[in-house]
């Protein structure tokens, strides 16, 4: 699935969606410009109102059970007593994800400064941010040749120290993320970041509808998100964000966490980077992506103590030069 991402350059980093609303079309006191991206569940249009000002506006649009109206509605399609029980369940938590993100002002969450229904669905309005997503950032480290040029540990933690700031008050509004991974980490030109796309709808739907594939995302997504006894919780968003910082080093996802429990082959990032970053960050990321729960940070503070505290400098090969400058400092620090 293609993550809302929002370009300033009008990109849309998906396909066109066939059941995209047209360019000026009018949802209250908006008007459509463009869409910016598709998923499965929803489209992101960017609109804009009667002063001029821009927002990213996400129209909820289960592709799989609905279809356009010629008068733009959404209508339920095939076996509909199955089919409507979803849409509709998916429609009351995209809703009610609306209403909880909009009693959110925070500046690392995504801002919802209205949501509404209107054309048998509901959406959700929300301020227009400049910038571009981590897993962009991400990419724009890697070399020719696909090799990680990896992100510098200051710029890791700077990152995820903000960023957690933010889904700390969105779990203290009792809400989860549920779909924390790079592409929905938003670094806007103040380098800043934000997070965007939360997928409390994705994940009602799919409870709701065993027809419809689940739209966790491998590597990102905790073990618990593929089903089983554990209750999804902090721990899970958690699993997440050791993750995304994975992919910060290695520039893709872990192995993915239902695989990890059949045979795990996710080596410790202690072992793959040790001597490239501190022992206490590989520390934190092994930490963060343990498959049992318990045995993961337990909540957002947990993690940001662990961020923010003092780090040891990673020991880095010197070669001969450096190890020459690194004997003298010692002799003239005596």
């Amino acid at each position: 699935m293609s993550s809302p991402t929002y370009h300033t350059d009008g990109r849309m980093p998906s396909q066109h969606p066939s059941q995209a609303l047209p360019e000026g079309y009018r949802l209250q006191e908006y008007l459509i410009d463009r869409p910016l991206s598709a998923g499965g569940f929803s489209v992101v249009y960017l609109g804009h109102d009667e002063a001029g000002n821009q927002f990213a506006i996400k129209e909820y649009l289960p592709s799989s059970l609905v279809a356009r109206t010629p008068d733009f509605a959404l209508q339920v399609q095939g076996p509909l007593t199955i089919n409507q029980s979803a849409f509709r369940h998916g429609l009351k938590s995209f809703f009610e994800e609306g209403r909880a993100l909009a009693k959110i002002i925070h500046p690392n969450v995504v801002r919802v400064v209205n949501f509404f229904r209107a054309n048998e669905t509901v959406y959700m309005v929300m301020k227009y941010e400049q910038g571009r997503s981590l897993q962009e950032y991400i990419q724009s480290h890697l070399e020719n040749g696909g090799k990680a040029n990896p992100i510098r540990e200051s710029a890791i933690r700077h990152i995820f120290i903000e960023l957690l700031n933010g889904l700390r008050e969105v779990h203290t509004h009792k809400l989860l993320h549920l779909d924390i991974k790079p592409s929905n980490i938003y670094i806007r030109h103040d380098k800043t970041p934000l997070l965007i796309d939360f997928g409390a709808a994705r994940c009602a739907l799919t409870q709701e509808h065993a027809g419809l594939t689940p739209m966790y995302t491998p590597g990102f997504a905790a073990p618990e998100q593929y089903g089983g006894d554990v209750p999804l919780g902090p721990w899970t968003d958690i699993y997440a964000v050791g993750a995304a910082i994975f992919a910060c080093m290695a520039g893709y996802a872990p192995q993915a966490a239902n695989l990890r429990m059949e045979e795990d082959h996710q080596a410790a990032a202690k072992k793959i980077w040790h001597g490239k970053y501190s022992d206490e960050l590989l520390d934190i990321v092994d930490w963060c992506l343990r498959l049992n729960h318990l045995e993961r940070p337990q909540s957002v503070f947990a993690l940001q103590k662990a961020l923010s505290a003092p780090v040891s400098q990673p020991a880095r090969s010197k070669g001969l030069i450096g190890g020459m400058k690194a004997a003298f400092r010692k002799v003239t620090q005596r």
